[in-house]
């Protein structure tokens, strides 16, 4: 059972598409809070992501974050900084498109059963931990794909990407992922005395 469906019963279609619209719109509003870094802002866009996927389970939270990104990807100023499509040509690309496998992963541990602090603390940080596999790659990777200048993003090479896209997120993310786990931990136990 996810926390969504703790929270409002069986899951009709309109329920998955309300929660789908409402859980991208906290991830475009957790992405506006944001402290200005090069080439990457701070925000809690993460925390959202890993709220969604753990309310949600792995299969709504990975269509959750698809239907930011399409928002996006339309034009809709979702992303951090109110930035539209264009960040898909822009050094974020690849944590962008990575949320969805983050909400997915936050999702499966929802899937199997875990509702205690640690296990969801530890599946919180690997989520996040996954982030960096397509940040990365598409940071390194992008200028001999798709022909961008990558020097522009500060990517011209693996310690730059270290300096700039891994080792200044590291602190914040894990602290995020804890907070999510607190918080929907939390929320079970508010559920649980609530039904006492």
């Amino acid at each position: 059972m996810t926390l969504s469906t703790a929270l409002f019963g069986s899951q009709t279609l309109l329920k998955q598409a309300l929660m789908v619209i409402g859980g991208s719109l906290l991830v475009a509003s957790a992405a506006q809070v944001s402290v200005p870094m090069y080439p990457v802002p701070v925000t809690l866009q993460t925390l959202a992501v890993l709220l969604v996927g753990f309310a949600f389970g792995s299969r709504l939270g990975a269509i959750t974050l698809a239907a930011y990104l399409a928002e996006g990807a339309i034009g809709l100023p979702v992303f951090a900084n109110f930035n539209n499509g264009a960040a898909f040509a822009g050094p974020t690309a690849g944590f962008l498109v990575g949320f969805v496998g983050m909400a997915w992963l936050a999702g499966l541990a929802t899937d199997l059963g875990y509702r205690k602090l640690l296990p969801l603390a530890a599946f919180a940080i690997e989520a996040s931990i996954f982030l960096y596999i397509p940040g990365v790659l598409w940071a390194m990777f992008a200028d001999a794909l798709f022909g961008f200048d990558a020097t522009r993003w500060g990517a011209d090479n693996f310690d730059m990407i270290w300096t700039y896209y891994i080792a200044p997120f590291l602190i914040g993310d894990a602290v995020k992922a804890v907070l999510a786990a607190l918080m929907v931990t939390g929320a079970w136990a508010a559920l649980g005395r609530r039904k006492a």
